[in-house]
């Protein structure tokens, strides 16, 4: 049985239950939430006193001040407890919250055997309502008018309430609030509505660009971010109000690619803590430290060490900007709560020698850990994170290569964890290359046909080639041997090759089969493109301009009437090329995508090249929320899959034949949703869904796609100013 409470006021209550315990606990667990915060409503009939058998059910509404809330319709059950011992429901001890929150509780229960039974129920069902109210700020992100949410429960007043950016309204605090909280005489004495807010930061936003106008762009990018951070540092409601609504224009500056520089210039920048560190120096404390974070409840946790931050190298601490950004894109694509985020830095030091000579650097001076001593450091976090929030996803980010697909393999079978290098840039880049398949007019099977030459050898580089042979296979059976050639800085990778790493060496070509096409061990990329002609030219290299105007040219010769370039390096200055210089040199014909943000490119004559930012931001939300919202205790191989693959399904052919392979930024929500609902889909099919809050595997299991869109969607977080209720 489902009670949803939407705005407008009068909302239908459908019954779909089966027995009339579950109709009234139901009914209680609601009510009893206005006994803990707010105006008396009482649960009617025609009589103050409701008796009844489990025969029958009669009508029996939720009115408040005389308009109703809710109401059941006449009801028989489908089957008769063996107890026929009537209940009595005492209608005027009951009460329900006056405000109408957008807010579904779902209560699920069996047949009733005695009153006892029913009275532990209903205590039950009250105690999760009330424990579900509390904690619950989410909202539906295709809300029809504006709802009120559900009450915030805080143990602070007065100047705390103001110096937390978790409650902090600012200006809106309504007066009533300001005398409950202690406010009044903290603030100025006009209240200045949400929307008042919102126009006076954009007012300032774009007095900011007017006035930057003809500045360097570092300076202007800069500028910028730290505009948004301050109010992030305030309000974070209104902050992430803006981040969702301007989605396309605030992206690059909370993410990539300004994030770079932010990290490159964290230590000067930084001005208040944000997140946890845990350092080396804490080894065999950090189980108690865990506890010094003060959310009771973590979904989603982005862990980097600073050791390989974009293709900007070791960075050391001032890599914690990364986990920031990330966890900004969780909350604005995703709807996480924020205040159940945790960015965490690890840090074991730098082998950055200008950071450690740099007196102003605010990690550790110390060369990093290696070998065992780093491994039993994150062991030790990884076990601290586990202990006390067992279901929280973590995401790792930004480890250098070693370490990248060690941690990856060493954890992902133990706890809910992923690797957004590994697994989320080869999803994305999965999803661009299925789609250069139906762009070039064939069938996704033909995938296993495609010649690719892969650029970089590093843990995305591996990575997309991991799940790319993992989708052949599945295609075109395990039979098929996909013509895949990757480069290192050394060249072509054979078998020859002495000393190959052990996460490559499943990738490196038979010398005889490279020999055939005229190619050698260590043939340049130049020589490779020449003599395979591939269709698709994928770098993940980090090195800039690697595609120079002799290898984008050689492209042309390429087998395919439509062939793709990938420039997949992150920041702006580490891609491969520029979208102007691949559709010039590399003809208009192509399919051009980038991990950076590039312009469109003008062709003349009408004519527009696409560019298709194949960005991660595009996965790794929908894959934590999907992995949150089914309860999946690891991420498997299979949920990623079904994410790349409903990414790729996402444009229409249409969209497709223009060259377009990524949606719109813009709409990033709704893509996160259906990337979500396809990973929920995918653990149940795998049978590792454990369920969500309420909502069971059962319940999961049953559910249509259409019906898993929607579940995800309602668990998707918006921003709105809560009431906040004192509580000691």
């Amino acid at each position: 049985m489902h009670i949803s409470f939407r705005t407008p006021l009068t909302v239908s209550l459908q019954p779909s239950f089966a027995d009339l315990e579950t109709l009234t606990s139901s009914f209680i667990a609601v009510a009893a939430l206005g006994r803990r915060f707010g105006t008396p409503l009482s649960l009617v009939r025609p009589t103050t006193t409701m008796t009844t058998t489990l025969d029958e059910v009669e009508k029996a509404a939720v009115v408040w001040e005389g308009e109703i809330l809710a109401q059941t319709s006449s009801y028989s059950p489908a089957r008769k407890s063996r107890d026929d011992q009537p209940i009595t429901i005492h209608t005027d001890s009951l009460y329900l919250y006056a405000y109408k929150p957008r807010y579904t509780h779902s209560v699920r229960s069996g047949i009733v055997k005695s009153r006892e039974m029913w009275r532990r129920t209903v205590a039950r069902s009250a105690a999760a309502a009330a424990l579900n109210l509390r904690q619950s700020r989410r909202l539906s992100i295709c809300a029809s008018s504006t709802p009120i949410p559900a009450p915030s429960i805080v143990h602070k007043r007065g100047s705390d309430i103001l110096h937390d950016p978790w409650f902090n309204k600012d200006t809106g605090f309504p007066m009533t609030e300001r005398d409950r909280l202690g406010l009044r005489g903290l603030l100025p004495p006009r209240v200045i509505s949400f929307d008042q807010q919102y126009d006076r930061f954009m007012e300032s936003y774009h007095s900011l660009e007017h006035n930057t106008k003809g500045q360097p762009q570092s300076v202007v990018s800069l500028a910028k971010w730290r505009i948004l951070n301050r109010l992030h540092d305030r309000n974070e409601t209104l902050y992430y109000r803006v981040l969702i609504d301007n989605i396309k224009d605030f992206a690059p500056i909370i993410y990539t690619p300004t994030v770079g520089l932010v990290c490159q210039n964290y230590s000067g920048l930084f001005r208040r803590p944000r997140g946890m560190y845990f350092s080396a120096k804490d080894k065999g404390e950090m189980m108690s430290m865990i506890y010094n974070w003060p959310s009771k409840q973590v979904d989603m946790v982005v862990l980097t060490d600073g050791s390989r931050i974009l293709g900007l190298g070791d960075l050391g601490v001032q890599g914690m900007a990364i986990p920031i950004g990330k966890l900004d894109m969780y909350v604005a694509a995703a709807g996480i709560n924020p205040q159940r985020i945790l960015p965490i830095m690890l840090d074991v030091g730098t082998n950055n020698q200008q950071l450690l000579d740099n007196p102003l650097y605010i990690g550790l001076r110390q060369p990093r850990l290696e070998g065992d001593e780093y491994i039993s450091v994150v062991d030790e976090l990884m076990e601290a994170l586990h202990a006390r929030w067992p279901k929280a996803i973590v995401q790792f980010e930004d480890f250098q290569f070693k370490w990248a697909f060690e941690t990856l393999e060493r954890y992902r079978k133990k706890i809910c964890m992923f690797n957004d290098d590994i697994q989320g840039t080869a999803g994305v880049a999965l999803a661009g290359l299925l789609g250069t398949v139906r762009a070039q007019g064939r069938p996704l099977s033909d995938f296993a046909n495609q010649k690719i030459v892969v650029v970089g050898a590093g843990s995305a580089g591996l990575g997309v080639l991991k799940v790319a042979y993992q989708a052949a296979a599945r295609m075109a059976g395990s039979e098929a041997k996909p013509q895949f050639f990757l480069l290192d800085k050394d060249g072509l990778i054979t078998k020859e090759r002495g000393c190959i790493d052990s996460a490559a060496a499943p990738f490196a070509k038979d010398i005889g089969e490279v020999e055939s096409l005229g190619l050698h061990e260590g043939s340049d990329l130049l020589e490779v493109v020449k003599k395979v002609k591939p269709h698709v030219l994928l770098g993940l290299s980090g090195v800039g301009g690697v595609f120079n105007e002799h290898v984008l040219r050689a492209m042309r010769d390429s087998d395919s009437a439509k062939p793709a370039i990938f420039a997949m390096s992150n920041p702006t200055l580490n891609a491969e090329c520029t979208a102007v210089d691949a559709f010039k040199y590399a003809g208009e014909n192509i399919v051009f995508g980038s991990g950076s943000p590039f312009e469109h490119v003008d062709l003349g004559n009408g004519k527009i090249g696409h560019v298709n930012q194949a960005n991660n931001m595009y996965l790794f939300p929908g894959v934590g929320l999907g992995s949150l919202l089914s309860g999946a205790h690891i991420i498997s191989d299979g949920m990623l899959q079904a994410a790349s693959e409903c990414l790729a399904s996402y444009m229409t052919e249409e969209e497709i034949q223009m060259g377009r392979l990524y949606p719109s930024i813009d709409s990033i929500r709704h893509i996160t949703a259906e990337v979500g609902a396809a990973v929920v889909r995918a653990a149940v099919a795998e049978e590792l869904a454990e369920g969500h809050g309420e909502v069971g595997p059962r319940e999961l299991a049953h559910m249509s796609k259409e019906e898993t869109v929607e579940y995800v969607t309602s668990n998707m977080w918006y921003p709105i100013y809560s009431p906040l209720v004192h509580e000691k």
